[in-house]
């Protein structure tokens, strides 16, 4: 750890080299889920534990307006994102994303993620290729038709890197960071362009799409999103189902370290399928912990968290708690199997409500997309040849390093409907 000129301890180098580990390293040794700590100067209180959640997602405690770093913001949400709203400005946007992304209204994405893998897997027999790779453009041509953007088959593969390199970006410096604004600033120009079109009738939209949506959405003040708003949104929709390529990815990895589950997983069993997508989600790591800031002067078990100071929700380390989960390092599908999940328990996309508090709304829809193509994926006929599968915990996002390489042989059998 680092020291300010105060002689306070600042974690920030320490986050920047333990990735993931970093929170549950520090919570380790504390009873009460809670440790004070500094990043980037600025004085920083992490919790973990469904009680910790339940805390942070209450918006009295915790505000997320000024909240996330511009840098999250320039790659990861965009600027003037729903994320960024509290109160009854969020509550209407949100509105507007959950009437898309729950309850069911989604089943026409995961048909047509269906349809695009058959016919990407299609094209792989006789050769070798990248999970990783190969999941994006599959994603990206699903979520462009649902939404209703129009996307040139050749211009997706452009689409899918740029979606993903939004994502590879969010919680790096270099490169990758730069690859992300970059790509970022390419599309909010795309759709802002798109969603102009749409408002002055020159581009049909199938009614009820979420291009539609949101072109036509208020905000609580009456007024449309300005254009390069609605672009960010639209965003939110496109570049969250593109990201669940890291789960099927995972998905892949855990097939090849625990064939047993690929039987079960063969047969359609739709139980099992759900409760397979919930502990791949659980294992394996994507967002470490997620931040807001204390509305007021507060207190969580003993500690003072002081206005204004950033409050952090370790997920990761929440989803590996064997107080939650028994034996959590262990991977195993069937502890989801007839089991209710609490609101605030498994916490991959973060905790509470998505219909009115800020756990993402489209979670339902990741658990939907991974339940349909990890099916499919046990169902395809692939070795998976010598190559490195380590998962680095010290990069974020981390990922397989090889981005799981499959030799999937000229007459692989085209696989099986889940209808």
């Amino acid at each position: 750890m680092l020291v300010d000129l105060m002689g306070r301890m600042d974690d920030t180098l320490t986050l920047a080299i333990q990735g993931y580990g970093w929170l549950p390293n520090r919570l380790r040794h504390s009873p009460q889920d809670v440790v004070r700590t500094r990043l980037l100067g600025q004085t920083t209180v992490a919790l973990r534990g469904p009680d910790a959640a339940r805390f942070f997602y209450d918006e009295q405690h915790i505000r997320r307006h000024g909240a996330i770093p511009e840098p999250l913001r320039g790659t990861l949400f965009g600027k003037g994102a729903v994320h960024t709203l509290d109160g009854e400005p969020h509550r209407v946007r949100k509105a507007m994303f959950t009437a898309l992304l729950m309850n069911g209204g989604y089943d026409g994405l995961v048909e047509r993620a269906e349809t695009a893998w058959d016919a990407a897997t299609r094209s792989w027999a006789g050769r070798q290729v990248v999970l990783f790779d190969e999941t994006a453009p599959v994603l990206a041509r699903a979520v462009c038709e649902w939404t209703g953007i129009p996307v040139q088959p050749q211009d997706l593969p452009a689409l899918a890197a740029d979606l993903v390199a939004m994502v590879d970006g969010f919680a790096t410096a270099g490169p990758r960071h730069w690859r992300a604004r970059r790509a970022r600033g390419r599309r909010e120009r795309w759709l802002a362009d798109i969603v102009t079109q749409v408002r002055r009738g020159e581009l049909d939209v199938p009614p009820g799409a979420a291009l539609a949506a949101v072109a036509a959405h208020r905000d609580s003040d009456g007024e449309l999103l300005d254009p390069q708003i609605a672009a960010v949104e639209l965003l939110n929709i496109i570049r969250p189902t593109v990201a669940v390529t890291w789960f099927v990815t995972f998905a892949g990895h855990a097939l090849h370290r625990w064939p047993e589950h690929r039987g079960r997983l063969r047969q359609g069993d739709a139980v099992f399928a759900e409760a397979f997508a919930h502990e791949v989600r659980r294992f394996y790591p994507f967002a470490p912990f997620i931040g807001g800031r204390a509305r007021t002067d507060l207190t969580w078990r003993g500690t003072d968290i002081p206005a204004g100071a950033i409050v952090l929700l370790d997920l990761y380390g929440q989803n590996h708690d064997a107080r939650l989960w028994p034996d959590p390092y262990r991977f195993d599908p069937d502890r989801f199997v007839g089991r209710e999940i609490g609101a605030f328990d498994l916490v991959p996309q973060g905790g509470g409500d998505p219909r009115t508090g800020h756990r993402c709304p489209g979670e339902q829809i990741t658990v939907a997309l991974l339940k349909a193509l990890a099916v499919r994926l046990a169902r395809l006929d692939h070795q998976v040849p010598a190559q490195d599968l380590d998962i680095p915990l010290h990069r974020i996002p981390t990922r397989p390093v090889s981005g799981l390489v499959m030799a999937v042989p000229a007459r692989s059998a085209a696989p099986l409907s889940t209808h």
